[in-house]
């Protein structure tokens, strides 16, 4: 697992100590020389960590149920509101225990007494501690019978609450750490709420250099996909707390769903199952009795330390090299649960994916960094909604070879989407994993949508709205850590600027002037009439044609990167016709512009265009989003093209 950091003179450490388990009526304690981790006897709640020379470095001042827990939100049938449950166990054990190793065990069995009081499920939660290792794992096997209620789930998670005293720097990429607000600068009147509970201005922090500064926790959301360790540091002692995730394969929703980390409390979270940048979409139903078991982890809760505490890049540096070391151990040998399958029960893919477009190239293009992956079976596209199986993805290489390893025993689909395309492949055949199985699949052809050449394009298929304008923020709501920094867009109030810029109309992007890095806003937002009062928008898209084919079909495609209760109508050249000539209807519920992502779920309409509604020379597309209720319906476009018709 690596040496630990040097420990300071206060904190004694005893590398090669053997692991020790005390049990008493109220708690257990699991110490290893290095740390000691305590938990409430039977419920299974991180009351405490005692690590160099720190009696405690969870909150003291918060109940012991309030430290370190796990929690889900999970909603009986017909009911809407979501219960919120702090899993507390019922019975204790001890799974194994040897000089090199602690596995213990929290269990909370469901019975018919229970009905409608409690989540019918099965949980076990683990926690594992190991000789030499400077920190712990913990890790659920959630169980549905079948025959059990119907339920569902919204939420769960393993959440750490750390010592506001100590812990104020926060990290969870290079370019994104930084000393936090306390969390009494949240309330009033410390704090002044804005648009949603979530965001506060900081009117007279603790910390008199934050004054000004808007704290939010969904700016510090992340993609799965780049989500494997962030966490805390304190500068006395200097001591650092990170929660690190080795696998993305228990997470649902793909690698570009994105998930909170830590934020203001301070807070470490571990997201395993979350509907936020999708919606209910991503909440399971479990109906008529279905059987489901799933594990939740191992994730690694990591301590380290260092002599000095003016730089904090040396904790981050360390935490890093230790998500790398977790990473390659994975799946870990050492946890016990036979529901976690070991490296030699698991089986791998690899082959080569292809892009085959006719009206880019005669010859088929290699799908370079192409996301490959194996969810359940279902539809093309369908794994970004997927939420009760597990996940396997890689990024291909440059040839658009790929090798998925350690993918756990079942029957799945091969997906992939490739950058720089639109749409989604599917192999048509369901690939069943059995243990020590590496199957081979040679190359696979992916044709993206395409009827006929590009007439005209806008943004890049990258299933973002990144590379459209992202307005400045208005200068009384920064958050100063993103101020010329590549993730603009999670500041505070952007669809606010919207009006700012057209203020009495809409804007107009006309092909071969305009520019979409400083002409396409980012999301096509209402317009701010009064505190209450918005209306909607309609944008344009203006462009000349030298010739119309007459009684052919034209193809209009639109990937939007997001939206929110929003819908998209489209208008060829008479805005004022009584039905659109195409409309989604009120589509999604990803919230991504409240909310600071530059995109939620991804979607793609491919439109027919008849010859008879365009026109020779200028021709104006009109999308219009006519939801108006608040402020964060909108949508977000990744991309959208002309095809003219097939000159096959």
């Amino acid at each position: 697992m690596g040496p630990p950091q040097p420990a300071s003179p206060a904190g004694t450490v005893d590398a090669t100590a053997g692991v020790r388990v005390k049990v008493s009526d109220r708690y257990v304690e699991i110490k290893n020389g290095i740390f000691e981790l305590t938990l409430s006897n039977p419920d299974g709640i991180v009351t405490g960590v005692r690590y160099n020379g720190l009696d405690n470095l969870m909150e003291i001042l918060n109940k012991e149920d309030n430290r370190g827990y796990w929690d889900l939100v999970w909603n009986p049938p017909g009911q809407k509101t979501g219960i919120f449950d702090v899993i507390k166990g019922t019975e204790f054990r001890i799974i194994y225990h040897d000089e090199n190793q602690a596995e213990v065990s929290f269990t909370r069995n469901w019975d018919p007494s229970l009905e409608g009081k409690a989540v019918p499920l099965n949980i076990d939660k683990r926690f594992i501690v190991l000789r030499g290792s400077s920190g712990f794992y913990t890790y659920g096997i959630y169980e549905h019978k079948e025959g059990w209620p119907d339920f569902g789930l919204g939420e769960t998670r393993v959440a750490f609450k750390l010592r506001k005293d100590k812990f104020h720097y926060m990290a969870l990429a290079d370019n994104r750490q930084r000393i936090m607000p306390m969390p009494d600068d949240r309330l009033p009147p410390r704090g002044q709420p804005l648009a949603y509970p979530e965001a506060v201005l900081l009117v007279d922090p603790i910390n008199p250099d934050l004054r000004g500064e808007v704290d939010d926790k969904y700016q510090y959301s992340c993609e799965d996909q780049y989500n494997n360790v962030h966490g805390w540091m304190s500068f006395d002692p200097p001591i650092g707390f990170w929660q690190i995730t080795p696998s993305d394969e228990f997470r649902t929703g793909g690698p570009l769903k994105q998930n909170l980390t830590s934020h203001v409390g301070p807070t470490t979270l571990a997201m395993f199952l979350s509907a936020h940048y999708a919606g209910d979409d991503l909440s399971p139903v479990f109906t008529n009795g279905e059987y489901w078991k799933k594990v939740h982890g191992p994730v690694f809760m990591y301590l380290n330390s260092s002599w000095d505490g003016s730089d904090p890049t040396i904790l981050w540096e360390d935490a890093k090299v230790q998500m790398m070391i977790e990473k390659e151990s994975w799946p870990y040998y050492f946890a016990f649960s036979e529901d976690f399958q070991k490296t030699e029960q698991r089986g791998s893919i690899s082959g080569r994916l292809l892009v085959r477009d006719r009206y880019i190239d005669d010859e088929d293009l290699y799908a370079s960094g192409a996301y490959v992956g194996l969810a359940l079976p279902g539809e093309a596209g369908s794994w970004q909604r997927e939420c009760k199986g597990y996940q396997f993805w890689c990024r291909a290489d440059e040839d658009g070879s790929f090798y998925i390893r350690n993918i756990v025993t079942g029957n799945y689909n091969l997906y992939a989407w490739v950058p720089g395309f639109i749409g989604d492949y599917k192999l048509d055949a369901t690939l069943t994993i059995a243990s020590g199985d590496d199957i081979y699949l040679g190359d696979l052809v992916y044709k993206p949508p395409r009827d006929g050449p590009t007439m005209w394009e806008i943004g890049v298929p990258d299933r973002s709205a990144a590379e459209f304008y992202v307005p400045d923020p208005n200068p009384n709501y920064v958050n100063r850590l993103y101020i010329n920094h590549p993730d603009r867009f999670r500041q505070y109030g952007l669809w606010d600027r919207y009006t700012e810029l057209y203020p009495d109309s809409d804007l107009v992007y006309t092909m071969g002037q305009s520019d979409y890095s400083t002409d396409w806003f980012y999301a096509q937002v209402n317009r701010k009439v009064d505190e209450n009062t918005y209306q909607p928008t309609t944008w344009q898209i203006k462009f000349n044609l030298d010739s119309v084919s007459p009684g052919s079909t034209y193809k209009f495609r639109v990937a939007l990167a997001s939206s929110a209760r929003a819908e998209l109508q489209v208008f060829f050249n008479d805005q004022n016709r009584g039905v659109p000539h195409f409309a989604t209807g009120m589509i999604g519920r990803d919230n991504a512009i409240a909310r600071h992502g530059i995109h939620g779920l991804y979607w793609l309409f491919n439109i027919n265009v008849d010859s008879a509604w365009l026109a020779q020379g200028m021709n104006t597309i009109y999308l219009k989003q006519p939801r108006n209720q608040s402020p964060f319906q909108g949508l977000m476009y990744d991309y959208l093209r002309l095809e003219g018709p097939c000159d096959c």
